[in-house]
């Protein structure tokens, strides 16, 4: 393998269910793409798309006509991201706060969502910190300053308001709460 993967780059591999799909029959003995096809149910496009991408990437491997999974890769960037300095992106956080956020928040966007009230109130907090007090943004707006975090959202915008940290009527939202 060329270049070593790094543990973002195998998690973004696997996020699509057809190449997790096919990753797992491979890891779980199947050596081709035949194998592949009847252990995951997937049409053999669909199959041979997803470990073409897999192996393209370096995550799956062909020797001898038999196809494998580089367990090794997982190995190294397991150990590669263990041996990352901790970030300092909340530095400036008061302890506990900063605790939460290094816990849900990496490279400035949201990781999950705390199932704990007092942990998503920090979150909460943090995410109300890009709304500009006095400024009335559409809901539209607002998708596109929470989607630069997290995905989801519909459920942060309710949540938001739910806790009085941002206020909506008549489709305008405007922050009302929060840390300054």
């Amino acid at each position: 393998m060329d270049r070593e993967l790094d543990a973002a780059t195998i998690v973004g591999l696997l996020a699509d269910d057809d190449r997790r799909r096919v990753a797992a029959a491979l890891e779980l003995g199947s050596t081709t793409l035949d194998d592949v096809v009847a252990a995951t149910g997937l049409d053999p496009a669909r199959a041979a798309k997803a470990a073409g991408r897999l192996a393209e990437a370096g995550l799956v491997i062909q020797d001898q006509g038999s196809l494998y999974v580089l367990g090794a890769a997982f190995q190294r960037a397991a150990r590669t991201a263990l041996r990352r300095p901790p970030s300092d992106e909340h530095a400036d956080q008061p302890a506990e706060r900063r605790k939460v956020l290094d816990t849900f928040v990496a490279d400035g966007r949201l990781t999950s969502i705390p199932v704990q009230q007092a942990k998503r109130l920090v979150i909460l907090d943090w995410l109300a910190q890009d709304f500009e007090p006095g400024v009335q943004y559409s809901e539209a707006m607002v998708n596109l300053v929470l989607g630069k975090r997290h995905p989801d959202t519909a459920m942060l915008r309710r949540y938001l308001v739910d806790h009085d940290l941002m206020t909506r009527e008549a489709g305008q939202y405007w922050r009302s709460g929060g840390s300054t």
